[in-house]
């Protein structure tokens, strides 16, 4: 069972070799968030991105990981997640498998970002919320967790140099935040850890 197997990888997980995140403003408070890794349950399976929409103000178009900011509402990081993921794409809690938590993850926009990891059923019929997401997709966890599907690049942001991982996937382009915690994670779980 993927979830079990899920469990198992975080438990192995292989020591950090650091963030390519984390350039922060002097002085800059972090704020916590918090995002769901959605494992599709299926033979080869897949993990669940969205797309925000072109309009938002921040991050407008961007790949990223149902979540946000964790509220006083929520009783902890994965309460937060599930929370984000059903009103961002009406996935139920009670369809999430929790698996773990992994290393809080530092971006440059001040923020401090647990990845919840879990496990849902494939083919589960979501709804985005057009105020928060333009659409949703699936990529194949082999395809999404190879790093070697990443290039690697370097940009100065706010007087600060930067790298950044960066993949295009079906003319979607996932980088930044997302696919740093993506490289991050993929380096860390042991290899074939899902067969």
């Amino acid at each position: 069972m993927l979830s079990e197997k899920l469990r198992d990888a975080l438990d192995n997980l292989l020591p950090e070799e650091g963030s390519d995140e984390g350039y922060l403003l002097h002085g800059e408070r972090l704020r916590d968030a918090a995002v769901l890794i959605a494992f599709t349950d299926r033979a080869d399976p897949g993990v669940i991105l969205t797309q925000r929409p072109q309009w938002l103000r921040s991050h407008a178009g961007q790949v990223a990981f149902p979540g946000g900011k964790i509220d006083p509402c929520d009783r902890d990081e994965v309460d937060a997640a599930l929370r984000e993921a059903e009103e961002e794409i009406g996935l139920h809690r009670r369809d999430v498998m929790i698996a773990g938590t992994t290393t809080p993850y530092r971006s440059g926009s001040g923020y401090h970002i647990t990845p919840v990891l879990g496990v849902i059923p494939p083919d589960l019929p979501l709804d985005p919320n057009p105020d928060e997401v333009e659409a949703w997709f699936e990529v194949p966890l082999d395809i999404l967790f190879d790093p070697g599907n990443y290039q690697r690049h370097h940009a100065n942001w706010q007087g600060q140099d930067r790298h950044y991982y960066d993949m295009d996937w079906q003319g979607r382009r996932i980088w930044g935040v997302t696919a740093d915690i993506i490289v991050n994670l993929a380096r860390r779980l042991p290899a074939g850890w899902h067969r």
